[in-house]
């Protein structure tokens, strides 16, 4: 910074607004930055950061297991939106895998160490440890989805999955079937329960339970084994709400399987809107989830909360309308 300072013919403290994005003449800015590339300096990040007490870092949690975490294509979004918001901040994204309880300690460990300035967290569940544990490091988050037990000053992110279920549910109910079932997925989750919730709410009186087949994750193996117990239960099923759209691309082998035509005997809807929906035949009617601006703002949310500077919005809720394509 000396050099850059004697090169540019400035002081020192000129220099360094300049490398921090303080404000100085146009004249002195062009001066320093021509000196830096004379010179060749590089500012030491790391000790700067060491001196500011931050990382310049913010980890992106997906409380998912393994196998669906490579192929969700909706965490991959959300991850690129949020690497996004962050390179634009000069901030670095550190992916933390858990898919343990050892995983939940090693990283716990981490978060409470400093290594990271905030997190963004994805998937908790209802009494999710890391709940607890952020709540008692007091470290900057935002969470994408907000289960029950959230506690009200914790941002989050999400969109309205009770009422895109329940319009999906109703346009499906429009075209005339009669017989509608659901492969309701991860249930122990907000957007899960929730879109449980919405299907309910758009049948009424013509719900049947009987007509719910239950699977554990948004995952392509889980639609074909819901909608073969929901063929089991009830042969005469002529439509399908499957709660994303892998779910719905397993739902719809199962249904080829057994020789039932989509849409002309049996309709099935989705949700996300995901590359999923375009790789099916037919292509899924679904609900647009927007993946990468939840993660965009996710990463917004906590970037505030780090810098102390804004107001912080408590929640963000994201427009996510039905797209009719030619599955039902």
């Amino acid at each position: 910074m000396h050099d850059v300072a004697a090169a540019a013919g400035v002081s020192r403290g000129t220099v360094n607004r300049v490398l921090n994005g303080g404000y100085v003449s146009a004249d002195a800015r062009t001066a320093i930055e021509a000196a830096i590339a004379k010179v060749g300096y590089v500012p030491n990040r790391a000790a700067s950061m060491l001196a500011r007490q931050r990382s310049q870092a913010v980890g992106f949690l997906a409380l998912e297991p393994h196998s669906l975490l490579l192929e969700d294509p909706n965490i991959g979004a959300i991850m690129l939106g949020a690497n996004s918001a962050l390179s634009l901040a000069d901030h670095q994204m550190v992916s933390l895998v858990i898919d343990s309880d050892r995983d939940m300690q090693r990283v716990g460990r981490y978060l409470s160490g400093g290594f990271v300035d905030g997190a963004i967290i994805v998937s908790a569940r209802s009494h999710d440890p890391i709940i607890r544990l952020i709540g008692e490091i007091g470290l900057p988050t935002t969470f994408v989805g907000h289960p029950p037990d959230l506690a009200r000053d914790m941002p989050y992110v999400g969109i309205d999955n009770i009422g895109s279920a329940r319009e999906i549910t109703r346009r499906l109910m429009q075209t005339g079937r009669t017989r509608i079932g659901m492969i309701a997925a991860a249930l122990d989750r907000d957007s899960g329960a929730d879109r449980l919730t919405g299907f309910k709410e758009a049948l009424g009186d013509r719900f049947d339970p009987g007509l719910v087949a239950d699977v554990p994750l948004y995952d392509y193996t889980y639609g074909v084994k819901g909608m073969r117990a929901l063929l089991d239960r009830e042969p005469a099923v002529d439509g399908v709400f499957a709660a994303s759209d892998a779910v719905a691309a397993g739902a719809l082998e199962a249904l080829r399987e057994a020789g039932r035509r989509v849409p002309e005997d049996v309709g099935v809807v989705g949700f996300d809107d995901s590359s999923w929906a375009l790789r099916t035949q037919p292509p899924l009617s679904t609900v647009h989830q927007p993946a990468r601006e939840v993660g965009r703002h996710a990463a917004e949310l906590v970037l505030r909360q780090i810098a102390g500077t804004e107001p912080v919005e408590l929640s963000v809720v994201l427009d996510s309308p039905v797209v009719w394509r030619h599955s039902a």
